[in-house]
């Protein structure tokens, strides 16, 4: 009798959260954060104070090098795409600090004994597409067997001191501009191997999967149209989307500003699935989070339901930028965006006088 070889286990079955949205709560995070000393080297320009993207570092002839890491769990069951999810994701820190990604180094944690070696070398394969996209290069990096596949990049970018955007200098009278559309995690959510929707009619299963291929196309597309349509608009401030929704990044963005931002539900680009999934209750565990943590920091208006601030605090994997600048830019920012490829490039709020709360969300 022949033995049919054994199937591999799904990759986005092995870890409860998928992508940013396994991320340590935001607001733990800061409290932990908060204990540790600060950086007093006058050459660090950006450390963690503020929450930022990445660290910036001043070098000699008015440079500085921009030093970031993320990694995570699988978001889809193909390895390739999931190796240009997560390289797209970890190229963002860069971008949104206004640097141009010049060196790269894997990070891997795989399980040898489970998994077989040809995933691993696509899920690398994949990554490796997305630097060489960004104009960057593999260098090295490290790796160990785990019983939960992570991967993931450290990367290096460069910039010219006088061009560094922070998330830090948003001002009252700012437009804010998101460059992709929400609900990737729930959209993640639903595509996912153990999700309940698996086990769904096939008509209902058809269109979670074509959901997941439109998901899919914005966590695979760099942030580089919208850092390079940047050039000649007055940015103030920006800072790319991901594990802790728009109200999650919104939110460090006043904070570090010492302002308030109004956010318009209605002026939010959703991803074309995703109301209907939130509807449904297929929600990840992050953006639950997000939302309970955030609900308490914001003023929400009436007309504003409890699906609309899912949404907007729907953890997002290799989401968009969201960056202020003057008012009277922002339309025209937007439309350059869109212009040179971004998935969107839409008008979502304002910087407002600071408030008792940094959020205020309107429908």
């Amino acid at each position: 009798m022949t033995i049919a070889p054994a199937v591999p286990r799904p990759l986005s079955t092995f870890a409860s959260s998928a992508g940013c949205a396994c991320k340590i709560p935001q607001f733990e995070l800061s409290a932990i954060l908060s204990k540790l000393p600060a950086g007093t080297d006058p050459n660090l320009l950006v450390g963690n104070a503020e929450s930022d993207d990445a660290a910036v570092y001043r070098i000699p002839g008015g440079h500085a090098v921009v030093q970031t890491i993320d990694f995570f769990t699988p978001v889809v069951d193909d390895p390739r795409l999931f190796g240009r999810i997560a390289a797209t994701n970890a190229l963002s820190d860069v971008y949104a600090m206004r640097g141009r990604p010049v060196l790269a180094l894997a990070v891997v944690a795989f399980p040898m004994k489970v998994l077989p070696r040809e995933m691993l070398e696509e899920i690398m394969a994949g990554g490796a597409e997305k630097v060489a996209e960004a104009g960057a290069v593999i260098g090295g990096g490290h790796s160990i067997d785990h019983d939960i596949p992570l991967y993931g990049l450290s990367v290096t970018g460069v910039v010219e001191e006088s061009r560094v955007t922070r998330n830090a200098g948003a001002r009252p009278g700012d437009a804010l501009v998101l460059t992709k559309p929400l609900g990737v995690g729930v959209t993640i959510r639903a595509g996912r191997s153990d999700s309940a929707s698996s086990s769904s009619s096939p008509g209902t299963r058809r269109l979670a999967d074509a959901a997941l291929e439109e998901a899919v196309a914005v966590m695979c597309t760099l942030n580089r149209a919208a850092m390079e349509a940047m050039e000649g608009f007055t940015i103030h401030a920006a800072t790319d989307v991901t594990g802790f929704g728009l109200l999650g990044h919104t939110y460090e963005m006043m904070a570090a500003s010492a302002t308030t931002a109004e956010i318009s539900v209605g002026r939010v680009p959703l991803l074309s699935q995703a109301r209907r999934l939130v509807a449904e209750g297929i929600v990840p565990g992050g953006s639950k989070a997000n939302a309970l943590n955030l609900r308490t920091r914001a003023a929400v208006a009436d007309g504003v339901s409890d699906d609309d601030f899912l949404l907007l605090s729907d953890a997002q994997t290799s989401g968009g930028l969201l960056v202020a600048l003057p008012e009277e830019e922002a339309a025209a920012y937007a439309a350059r965006c869109l212009e040179r490829g971004a998935p969107a490039g839409a008008v979502v709020g304002r910087v407002i006088e600071p408030r008792t709360e940094r959020l205020s969300v309107r429908r």
